[in-house]
């Protein structure tokens, strides 16, 4: 593996300065080609699953902007929709899914599943070869729970009660949907590690409405089976984990799943997040709204993280994915404090 990833270094224990940047949703709608694109493949899946087009969006922001890493265009939610079941978006509602009922787990699966992918694994392998030899391509999906989610609700919910209510009631049927979507989550990293992903990120956007005893078992458990699958094969590839609003369990998450970098939401307190890089990288944490509010706010935004983290391993990011109404020029702003750190 090349040596001049500087995101790898990071992810090895390295402190680099300035430190590596890359952006969650970079490749988004705040940038006019990206929505022009979005425009000529029709729906998002198809721009998901078509090669040509997914390579052009995550292009896009490298060409811009000269982010240290790409991550590969894709959508946390190809799972359940390669598991043989509806996903669709609609544009203002979202993600659209038939919620699952507990009699239909066992059905999940099935010889096609990778076949279902074979256009992200194309995509990771011409990102590969398009992308500057310094750029680290980063392949992800989303974690079990965050999944399971959108699986049994059927869309977005704002505290997961449907989810949270199936576990409760359904735990049996529920733990086997986690364990199906682990080992295909497993699996799919694997395969896009084989195709050329340098590093995994595994997102966890929901894990913040969970108890503790839920966080465990829902969160902590499956991240951790997915890590022990994919490092039976690959040992030597990073993997992040982001359990977005995961509070006061940030700390023993990395612990217990065993992932390399732990990537931290805009609420996480410096001071806390400075005591995770005792035992690792961190990435994070800008607040995206900073972002698009810029000046003042974005600076003293960036100059805080910078300060109080990066004289230890850091990849500095937002604390979630970049917002649509971002103007470029805040970006870009950002971009110029981030690479002036010394």
């Amino acid at each position: 593996m090349p040596e001049n990833r500087i995101m790898l270094d990071v992810l090895r224990g390295k402190t680099v300065s300035p430190p590596p940047l890359w952006m969650m949703r970079q490749a988004g709608r705040y940038l006019p080609e990206y929505r022009e694109t979005r425009r000529r493949a029709g729906s998002f899946l198809d721009l998901c699953y078509n090669p040509d087009l997914a390579v052009e969006v995550t292009l896009q922001p490298i060409e811009r902007f000269g982010f240290d890493a790409s991550i590969l265009f894709s959508d946390i939610l190809v799972m359940p929709h390669a598991l043989g079941r509806d996903v669709r978006f609609e544009e203002g509602r979202g993600p659209l899914l038939t919620p699952i009922s507990a009699t239909e787990i066992a059905a999940l699966g099935g010889e096609t599943f990778h076949v279902n992918l074979e256009p992200v694994y194309e995509t990771v392998r011409r990102l590969r070869t398009k992308l500057p030899d310094e750029t680290t391509l980063i392949g992800f999906c989303g974690a079990p729970w965050t999944v399971a989610t959108y699986m049994i609700a059927g869309h977005g919910t704002s505290d997961q009660a449907p989810a949270r209510l199936f576990a409760y009631r359904e735990p049996a049927a529920f733990l086997q949907l986690l364990k199906v979507l682990a080992d295909h989550s497993a699996a799919y990293l694997i395969r896009q590690i084989e195709s050329g992903a340098d590093v995994v990120q595994i997102f966890d956007s929901w894990s913040g409405v969970l108890d503790e005893v839920s966080f465990e078992a829902f969160c902590v458990r499956p991240v951790a089976e997915i890590v022990r699958q994919v490092r039976g094969v690959h040992p030597d590839v990073p993997i992040i984990g982001f359990p977005k609003g995961a509070g006061a369990h940030y700390g023993s998450y990395r612990q217990k799943t065993g992932v390399t970098g732990l990537g931290l939401d805009w609420t996480v307190p410096l001071t806390t997040a400075k005591e995770l890089q005792r035992d690792g990288a961190v990435q994070g944490n800008l607040d995206p709204l900073r972002l698009v509010a810029g000046g003042k706010a974005l600076a003293d935004g960036v100059d805080a993280i910078l300060k109080a983290l990066g004289d230890r391993p850091l990849i500095f990011n937002l604390g979630h994915g970049i917002t649509p109404e971002t103007p470029i020029a805040h970006v870009e702003a950002m971009v110029k404090l981030v690479r002036a750190h010394r």
